[in-house]
């Protein structure tokens, strides 16, 4: 699947994503002739994308938002997308992941307060440790990327 891919190209169980920067045209052909390569793949191996759930998601500021095609059908644009309990959309604005984390951490926090009774900090530290932190730094390495360039992320 990955032979000839120029693009980055990820892989998680049944998902697959292409990316790719497109601050010029050759990243944009870039980016289709991965698709088309896929698409030959698939076919060599009696497999099928599942079209419907296919989307493009254009981020960064100054992104151009070309169209892109996967065989012969023109691969719906999106504004977000969920991946792996993530939500990311075209800004990279995580405020929309980031409430029902604070609120879920916000819900553990106060089973704790009501379950258990003492207060000492060898009894509370290790439960919020173990049970509201993760909440808070779930997908945390995504939230603080490196660096944000106009980019396509296709699923």
């Amino acid at each position: 699947m990955d032979s000839g891919i120029g693009c980055t190209l990820s892989k998680f169980a049944n998902d697959t994503k292409l990316c790719g920067v497109v601050n010029r045209l050759e990243g944009r052909d870039a980016i289709q002739r991965d698709l088309g390569r896929l698409e030959r793949w698939a076919r060599v191996n009696h497999m099928k994308f599942n079209k419907a759930k296919c989307k493009v998601l254009h981020v960064g500021w100054h992104n151009p938002k070309h169209r892109y095609r996967l065989g012969g059908e023109w691969i719906e644009s999106s504004s977000e997308e969920k991946d792996l309990g993530v939500l990311i959309d075209e800004k990279i604005n995580m405020s929309q992941q980031c409430v029902p984390a604070a609120q879920k951490a916000n819900c553990v926090l106060g089973c704790i307060k009501r379950a258990v009774t003492s207060r000492l900090r060898e009894v509370i530290l290790p439960l919020y440790s173990t049970l509201m932190r993760p909440h808070l730094e779930y997908c945390v390495q995504l939230w603080g990327p490196q660096h944000k360039k106009d980019m396509n992320l296709l699923e």
